[in-house]
């Protein structure tokens, strides 16, 4: 099966793989638009921190790219302060797609910079926008670079903890929360990437990851990445954690994470709390994984993260191919959409996150390395990683 990948550019053209499809049908999907990307982030055909911000980025240097080559000239682009406020217009647009996930204000802030030392340095509009349209491509690829870096990282620093308690630092057996892989980020991933790097470095016996509901990440992304890479795998539903870590030897708990706060708190896909929650009661190892742009150190703490409510309705539905299989006219899966609870519900809690105290947390992971609390301290000092 080739390399997954949530985003793909090619002859011009910009598309995603519509990841509410997966896995049972693989569609790839053109953003002929900053509207198409914005509304493929909002719904969620994409998702995961770094790809939400690579998206972004390459619809805009897509959209700067369109406006270069059209005859004529669009009006924004005759002088460079009408550029400088259309392109805040669209970063400012964008930023609002989804709140939580700090990489995409990190990669906005990026555009932003550039955007205004163009005009400061007096360049022609022409060329503040290549040079828009390079910061952009740039801010995309490097995301595999850094993801194989920090599962390098993460992986090793496990490996030895293990050995230091006495272990063997072999057939480790490690659980994963929502989807972390190739097609959260742009490729290899982060918390998926570090089991990743033990696979292949022959340390891992088997991942565990939970359906991360309601929107079944884990057992829609997550198992279908695992499949491809041939990676020992099993699944649990969300409320089975506490019975895994009773019944399993599970040396660590591995999840990304969409903001991290200054001294640690991390707020990632919901159930994410419940985890470490569990894995303290059972001291098992709980590591964040995520890149020095998820970390926001403008905000103190957790309570500062702004947590996105989903509308009810995503609660009560699932969607996935129908059983047992049906096939269309060109041997497509037919898939539906089903109602689990009953019509009307007067109330229905539905954040898309939760934060996970630093106090739970052992390590955090970033491409610069690893951090760990000072003995007696519940904060971190992320200072060396960042």
């Amino acid at each position: 099966m080739p390399a997954l990948t949530s985003i793909r550019t090619s002859e011009g053209k910009l598309e995603i793989v519509d990841q509410l499809l997966l896995p049972h049908t693989t569609a790839f999907v053109e953003i002929k638009s900053v509207e198409d990307a914005f509304d493929a982030i909002k719904s969620m055909r994409i998702r995961g921190a770094p790809a939400i911000a690579s998206l972004a980025v390459l619809a805009v240097a897509d959209h700067l790219s369109r406006a270069l080559e059209h005859i004529p000239t669009p009006e924004w682009l005759g002088n460079a302060a009408a550029l400088k406020q259309h392109v805040e217009g669209v970063l400012a647009y964008l930023f609002t797609a989804r709140p939580t996930a700090v990489n995409l204000g990190t990669a906005i802030r990026r555009l932003t910079q550039t955007l205004q030392g163009g005009v400061g340095a007096g360049k022609e509009p022409r060329a503040i926008a290549q040079d828009l349209i390079s910061e952009a491509k740039e801010i995309e690829a490097e995301d595999v670079g850094r993801n194989k870096q920090m599962s390098r990282w993460g992986g090793e620093w496990l490996v030895e903890r293990v050995k230091g308690l006495g272990g063997s630092g072999a057939e480790l057996n490690v659980m994963t929360v929502c989807n972390t892989g190739s097609l959260a980020t742009s490729g290899y991933g982060t918390a998926l990437g570090l089991i990743t790097y033990l696979h292949e470095s022959g340390k891992l016996q088997r991942a565990f990851y939970t359906q991360s509901t309601p929107y079944h990440q884990g057992s829609r992304l997550t198992a279908f990445e695992l499949q491809s890479l041939n990676i020992p795998s099993t699944m649990l539903c969300d409320s089975m954690v506490g019975s895994l870590f009773q019944h399993h030897n599970i040396h660590a708990v591995a999840v990304g994470a969409d903001r991290i706060a200054r001294n640690g708190d991390t707020a990632n896909k919901i159930g994410t709390y419940n985890a470490a929650v569990l894995a303290a009661r059972h001291n098992i190892p709980f590591i964040v994984v995520a890149p020095v742009s998820t970390v926001d150190l403008e905000v103190a703490d957790g309570s500062g993260i702004p947590i996105e409510q989903r509308p009810p309705i995503e609660a009560c539905l699932v969607r996935g191919a129908l059983h047992p299989p049906v096939l269309d006219g060109n041997g497509v899966k037919q898939q539906g959409t089903v109602m689990v609870t009953p019509e009307g519900l007067e109330g229905v809690y539905n954040p898309s996150f939760d934060v996970t105290p630093a106090s739970l947390i052992t390590a955090i992971v970033t491409e610069k390395g690893v951090a760990v609390k000072k003995e007696g301290e519940d904060a971190f000092d992320l200072t060396p990683i960042v």
